[in-house]
């Protein structure tokens, strides 16, 4: 029998491997900063492109999750980021510079997101639910005070100033139909607010910056389906598409002197950078393997000039590195390589695009990591498996390199990644199918999956958990609950088991996501019952890990405790039918390497005792 006890990486060892987030260059182009975990834990750091050296800024003032954005001032004197407690995500806004080194700039009652900062660095744009709902905010930096620009009863999603600071354009939805998204503008004091007319109602509409003319905004949209990049042209209202939109493409900046048009394009897993050209109309993927580059978008820019560009870039199997690459020539340097200490890079495992069909017979794709010829021998017959089933739900597995994937794979596990009806990267259609369905057809996806893996004939079909966290974690609840018979294991973390206490807590803007997604939850009140795992923790018949942040304010604690409750009640023993543990000091995940051993080691320990 094949087992994953001897794992060809240590968990510890590839855990305390250092991972770079969010880079962003300065205003000259001379400098990238970013967060880094290479003592432990994120902080901010700077990498001076022309030397290559680097040095750590701060001590342990940046969140622990690595999920918020760093932006520079447009002078180029400080840095903004987030800061919060322990990872509750109730951010404030600090800044850093060489003369006050950390210093808090906002101080917000509740959840806090930094859009941008004037050119004076005099004002500082935001997004916060201090108000309720998620609007945006202009605070003064010099008198204190601070203006609610926008309030809408929806989430204001993003806000960028102009190029001259006098207008802004932001996000947000005034339509009936509740998945919709719409692009405004307004002046700097939030007056004479303007709907742009792209799209249909239905369609999400997304705005990445502005054109440096101030005429124009660097926009997309999926009324196609698949989405689209263009340009938003304020005095005439037309839109340069952008082509030859054959796939989903996201926009991510333009470069200082407005030729470039720096985007994203998603397929079959892997998301490659493209770039327009607008004076040749010409595009192109740029001349990197296939994998997945992540580019930050708005006033974090990616261009170092008018032609050199800065971005993250990783394969299933290579790290991610910071790459500078040459628009013009199509070469690039390495700024800042991944970090492999004692570990060999030949250990990790590919992961290959298959896809599946689902009991309706719509086709599914995947990821599919095979540990055969690395840990485990090649003619091995008896694998054991995990279906790893991604957040969101409008998320997606993507040709990136998977801390969690890996080290399932580095261990003996062939682990699977379906991209469930309702991800993104397949068009409006797909990632909109699963609206008003959560728990059904798409969780006829993911044990589609777990029937894909068991029908391989080197998998042992007896040893098959399904894995996930936030909207994964659901998902495990569910098909525990669900196909009682079809998982030996599963384990759980950060998820929802109750859908109607989940809105009671939630945040507004996310308690807007809910009614987007499943309807009014008094109307549709049997449904959402129906669709929350707690109500049929009798079906259950497999052992359960269980595993929760105590300060996650998306999926709060008491979403794991009811679970937990409901398992005791129903006679179960802790310990033994099911497995339990809450993580102190930590949010909806964390990036903390201390917290990833922690959390490998539960993951790890528990698939041996139950696979």
């Amino acid at each position: 029998m094949s087992t994953p006890n001897t794992a060809a990486v240590k968990p510890e060892a590839l855990a305390r491997l250092a991972e770079f987030y969010h880079p962003v260059v300065s205003p000259d182009g001379s400098t990238v900063a970013f967060y880094y975990d290479e003592h432990g834990r994120n902080d901010l750091y700077l990498l001076e492109r022309e030397s290559g050296e680097y040095e750590r800024v701060t001590d342990g003032s940046v969140p622990r999750s690595a999920r918020w954005h760093i932006l520079w001032g447009q002078d180029g004197e400080a840095i903004y980021f987030h800061q919060d407690d322990a990872g509750d995500e109730q951010n404030d806004i600090a800044a850093w510079s060489r003369d006050d080194h950390t210093r808090t700039v906002v101080d917000i009652d509740g959840q806090g997101i930094l859009t941008d900062i004037t050119r004076d660095g005099r004002h500082v744009l935001y997004t916060s639910d201090e108000g309720e709902q998620m609007n945006c905010y202009r605070y003064d930096v010099e008198t204190d005070d601070r203006i609610q620009l926008t309030a809408y009863d929806r989430p204001v999603m993003f806000a960028v100033f102009g190029p001259e600071d006098e207008r802004v354009a932001y996000m947000t939805n005034e339509s009936d139909t509740l998945e919709n998204r719409d692009v405004y503008v307004m002046h700097a004091d939030g007056s004479d607010k303007r709907r742009l007319e792209i799209g249909t109602d239905g369609s999400e509409s997304d705005v990445a910056g502005w054109h440096p003319d101030g005429d124009r905004l660097l926009i997309s949209d999926n009324a196609d389906d698949l989405r689209r990049v263009g340009l938003y042209d304020l005095q005439t209202d037309d839109i340069d598409w952008l082509g030859p939109h054959e796939a989903e493409e996201s926009p991510a900046a333009i470069s200082p002197d407005g030729r470039y048009v720096l985007a994203t394009r998603t397929r079959r897993g892997a998301t490659m950078p493209v770039v327009y050209d607008l004076e040749s109309h010409e595009a192109r993927e740029l001349d990197l393997a296939e994998g997945v580059t992540s580019v930050p978008k708005g006033r974090g820019s990616a261009f170092v000039d008018e032609s050199t560009v800065v971005f993250a870039h990783s394969r299933p199997d290579e790290r991610k590195e910071l790459y500078e690459y040459d628009l013009e020539t199509d070469e690039y340097t390495v700024l800042l390589e991944a970090a492999y200490d004692d570990v060999d890079p030949d250990a990790f495992v590919d992961a290959e695009y298959v896809t599946y069909e689902s009991e309706d017979g719509l086709e599914i794709g995947a990821l599919l990591y095979d540990p055969r010829g690395g840990p485990i021998p090649d003619d091995a017959d008896d694998v054991p498996g995990v279906v790893h089933v991604h957040g969101g739900p409008h998320s997606r597995s993507s040709k990136m390199f998977n801390l969690f994937a890996q080290f399932l794979a580095t261990r003996g596990y062939a682990v699977l990644q379906p991209n469930y009806r309702g991800s993104t990267g397949r068009g409006r259609s797909f990632k909109q199918a699963i609206l008003g369905d959560w728990g059904g057809l798409e969780q006829a996806d993911v044990a589609a999956a777990g029937r894909w893996l068991m029908d391989n004939p080197w998998i042992d079909e007896e040893r098959v958990a399904v894995y996930g966290g936030s909207y994964g974690g659901y998902s495990v609840y569910s098909q525990l609950t669900q196909y009682p018979d079809l998982w030996a294991t599963g384990i759980a973390s950060v998820g929802i088991t109750d859908l109607h206490r989940l809105y009671e807590e939630d945040m507004a803007h996310f308690q807007y996501i809910l009614r987007q997604q499943m309807g009014d939850p008094e109307k549709n009140y049997e449904l959402w019952r129906d669709r929350s795992p707690i109500e049929h923790v009798e079906n259950l018949e497999r052992p359960i890990c269980i595993v929760h942040g105590v300060n996650d304010p998306r999926c709060p604690i008491e979403q794991a405790r009811l679970f937990r409750d409901a398992l005791l009640e129903r006679g179960w023993t802790e310990g033994e039918d099911f497995e339990y543990t809450e993580l102190g000091a930590e949010g909806h995940g964390s990036t903390d390497i201390d917290q990833k051993i922690r959390k490998f080691e539960l993951l790890g320990n528990f698939l041996e005792r139950r696979l």
